[in-house]
């Protein structure tokens, strides 16, 4: 046991443990540069908050993260993705997800395309679904689509809609992907919007 004076050495040299669900401190570094890629894409008011949400699920700001998919970088992009959105928005230059201005860059962009090409009934449902075609694929999320329209559900609503169609996913994957946009919404969302990172979607679903 340690003798009091050497405790208290020990507790004011020891590094501060992360409390859990707590924003990561190397979030704050690349704060600006998210705040300016989404405001770029989505205006002044945009859902900065949601975004940084994306980020902290994807890799909790970690910019060398690789996923055993082979998903790199703070957005977690594969490789064919992002070649293709270096294609897509050669402004980017070349593919380069662990560059995390240009990861934060691609995903923002990516959310932006994918908001152009996804109808919903309200923005909440369009995010949810904006989220599931990040995650999985807007192929995915179309033929979840159609199997919900096809069993009588409004492919326009994600909750309690499209969200309980599976189209062909593996069980895990379907509950990994069902998973990702409900905790970005409704957990880490509200978190980045209490640390005053700007707006976020859905809040009518936030347990603050």
């Amino acid at each position: 046991m340690l003798a009091a004076p050497l405790l208290l050495l020990a507790l004011l040299v020891m590094p501060p443990v992360a409390q859990a669900g707590a924003v990561p401190a190397a979030a704050l570094r690349w704060q600006a540069e998210l705040t300016r890629a989404a405001q770029y894409s989505y205006g002044l008011n945009a859902p900065v908050a949601t975004l940084a949400a994306m980020v902290h699920q994807e890799s909790r700001w970690q910019p060398e993260a690789v996923s055993p998919a082979g998903a790199q970088g703070l957005a977690q992009f594969m490789p064919a993705t992002a070649e293709w959105m270096a294609e897509q928005y050669p402004l980017l230059g070349d593919p380069a997800p662990y560059d995390p201005r240009w990861s934060l860059q691609a995903m923002v962009l990516y959310t932006a395309w994918l908001n152009n090409r996804i109808q919903a009934r309200s923005p909440c449902d369009k995010w949810a679904m904006v989220l599931s075609a990040y995650n999985g694929g807007i192929g995915w999320l179309r033929r979840d689509q159609r199997l919900a329209s096809a069993s009588g559900a409004d492919q326009l609503a994600w909750f309690n809609a499209t969200e309980r169609f599976n189209a062909g996913r593996s069980a895990a994957n379907f509950a990994e992907n069902r998973h990702y946009p409900t905790i970005i919404l409704q957990r880490w969302t509200p978190l980045y919007y209490r640390e005053g990172w700007g707006s976020g979607v859905c809040a009518e679903r936030w347990a603050l």
